[in-house]
């Protein structure tokens, strides 16, 4: 069995582009920073682009492609978008209408993509710092959920923010806040510590995207912003076509995590 934990991303992105590996990417080819995707018509571009330097904390932009390439000049020069990802979530005017595993079929000449900086990147310097994080330790994704905090609005983008959860003790949530504040790319600090019900989340048990995690007595939930913002923002702002990657399906790019934090 191949070792997803140590395999490079190259040969992690063909397993998924070979429909090989279909299932959450967290944990995977460690080391290297994994992204959220959004693809967009170019008419939407620019106001996407306004919206990630407007909400750096849930939308930190890593990467843009060239208008109808398929890859990156830095993240994933030998990458293809359109297959690279082991699910998508296609919406037109606010409304799921498929989750693909691949999105040849709706990609043109005339299509950008963007890569987001995710929370799986930095995942890795809590483990090694002792931290245990409960979603890993269940096999399945990170719980996410839509909160009552609007993101700022750029353009036809506009929407309240998603963060991802973690149930920490609460000196491993300080330690992961300091860990976390090296990783500003990624998502940085948590935006919440404690009480969901602060930021709008009325039941932990029912998260947005992702599955639910058990939280001990003696822990806090501990929230970050979370690149699948886009997709909630997708159904306020209702745009005539984007194209996400489907939670915790992440893109892996051919850049360490180590260049990237500071």
């Amino acid at each position: 069995m191949t070792d997803l934990q140590n395999i490079e991303p190259q040969a992690l992105r063909k397993l998924i582009r070979d429909k090989k590996v279909t299932g959450h990417t967290s944990g995977m080819a460690k080391g290297y920073i994994q992204a959220n995707v959004v693809i967009l018509p170019l008419d939407y571009a620019y106001d996407f682009l306004k919206f990630c330097f407007k909400n750096p904390k849930t939308c930190p932009l890593l990467d843009i492609s060239e208008v109808g390439e398929v890859n990156f000049s830095k993240y994933g020069k030998d990458a293809d978008i359109t297959t690279d990802v082991g699910a998508y979530r296609v919406y037109e005017n606010g409304e799921l209408i498929e989750t693909p595993t691949d999105v040849k079929h709706l990609f043109n000449d005339q299509m950008v993509s963007f890569l987001i900086g995710c929370s799986f990147t930095f995942e890795h310097a809590l483990l090694e710092a002792g931290i245990p994080l409960r979603h890993l330790e269940e096999g399945h994704n990170v719980p996410m959920y839509i909160t009552n905090i609007p993101a700022e609005p750029a353009g036809r983008f506009e929407g309240n923010i998603t963060v991802s959860m973690r149930p920490m003790t609460m000196k491993d949530a300080i330690r992961a806040t300091e860990i976390t504040t090296h990783f500003k790319n990624v998502h940085g600090t948590p935006i919440h510590i404690g009480n969901p019900a602060d930021i709008g989340i009325k039941d932990l048990e029912n998260p947005d995207f992702g599955e639910p995690v058990k939280i001990k007595d003696n822990e806090v939930p501990v929230f970050w912003g979370c690149g699948v913002t886009p997709q909630s923002v997708a159904l306020d702002a209702k745009p005539e076509l984007i194209i996400t990657h489907a939670p915790g399906h992440m893109f892996i790019t051919d850049v360490k995590d180590s260049e990237l934090s500071d």
